[in-house]
């Protein structure tokens, strides 16, 4: 009876220690604009998903999440290094912008526009990215 027990404590333990939890998350996007379906509000995980405007999670490509680690590399940094989001960079929009995003990551935020000057290549990677699981995985139009 015993043994049973501390069988039984033991599995609980194991179930209570990790085992099914959410993996982190990556980054949220939140992208808004001048056109039709342009805001959006893009969660991607670390575990290789995505939520689409609070949508439930769907699954994205091993190729999608090798890049979105990468952006968010690029967007934290290092402690040596700090990327655009330890340094809370915002960029101005520029003349004729018609999307805007606000992302959130655990290094911290940054504001940018598609037609912003002086954008980092993860800017323009991290775009791209959006648009590509909005039309993928979300469904959307853009």
């Amino acid at each position: 009876m015993r043994a049973a027990a501390v069988l039984a404590l033991a599995a609980l333990a194991f179930a209570l220690g990790g085992c099914g939890q959410r993996a982190a998350d990556l980054f949220v996007v939140e992208r808004s604009g001048a056109v039709p379906g342009a805001r959006l509000t893009l969660l991607v995980g670390d575990g290789g998903t995505v939520r689409c405007n609070g949508g439930p999670e769907r699954e994205i490509t091993s190729a999608d999440l090798i890049e979105a680690r990468a952006i968010k590399r690029d967007l934290d940094g290092t402690e040596e290094e700090p990327g655009p989001a330890r340094e809370g960079r915002a960029l101005a929009p520029g003349p004729g912008s018609i999307l805007r995003y606000r992302v959130r990551s655990e290094g911290g935020t940054v504001a940018f526009a598609d037609t912003s000057r002086g954008q980092p290549q993860a800017f323009f990677a991290l775009a791209k990215l959006t648009r590509d699981l909005a039309k993928r995985v979300c469904g959307l139009a853009r």
